[in-house]
């Protein structure tokens, strides 16, 4: 029912996303909350961990703390960034635990888990695919009208969510007509 009032009445949609930048040192997380066609700045940080313990204690604590974070700021979506090809295959694999990690805070937590590429988020956030790092904070900075640029993890999760935001009802939008033809196949 949601997403067909959403088709005649984009206006009306309220949604509280969690972006994630998932890492094994440090995990960001942004909370924006999208009302119609506005973003609004909930929170965001990073989860830092310490590279002298071990990796299994390090994902323990982000995976709390990510949990603890959806406990007291109650999303209804969770974007993730995807891994990115990696040059070092030991940080690819610890890129990858981490992702798991964040992952399955949401899944368990019941929330819909959605998953970028970081030439998505770029491009949903500065309009194009290649852009900076700093271009990417810069943009964060703007569309969520914050005082001043984010830590760059949590600036990175901001821009997942914003992805978020702006794909979510797209992809839903192509789900529903995919499962229409199928019906009409059968």
């Amino acid at each position: 029912m949601k997403g067909s009032l959403f088709v005649l009445f984009p206006f009306f949609l309220c949604m509280r996303i969690l972006g994630i930048d998932p890492g094994s040192k440090a995990t960001g997380y942004g909370f924006i909350e999208q009302q119609g066609n506005r973003l609004i700045h909930i929170d965001n940080g990073a989860i830092f961990t310490r590279s002298k313990d071990a990796l299994a204690e390090r994902l323990q604590l982000i995976y709390r703390e990510l949990c603890r974070l959806i406990e007291q700021y109650r999303p209804e979506a969770v974007a993730v960034e995807q891994v990115f090809m990696a040059r070092n295959p030991a940080s690819a694999l610890k890129l990858g635990h981490a992702r798991g990690v964040a992952l399955l805070a949401g899944i368990n937590a019941g929330l819909p888990v959605a998953e970028y590429s970081a030439l998505q988020v770029k491009s949903a956030v500065v309009g194009y695919g290649r852009a900076g790092k700093n271009q990417v904070q810069q943009m964060t900075r703007t569309l969520l009208n914050l005082p001043e640029i984010a830590q760059e993890d949590a600036a990175d999760a901001l821009a997942v969510a914003i992805c978020h935001a702006h794909s979510h009802h797209l992809t839903g939008q192509v789900n529903q007509t995919n499962r229409l033809a199928q019906r009409t196949r059968r």
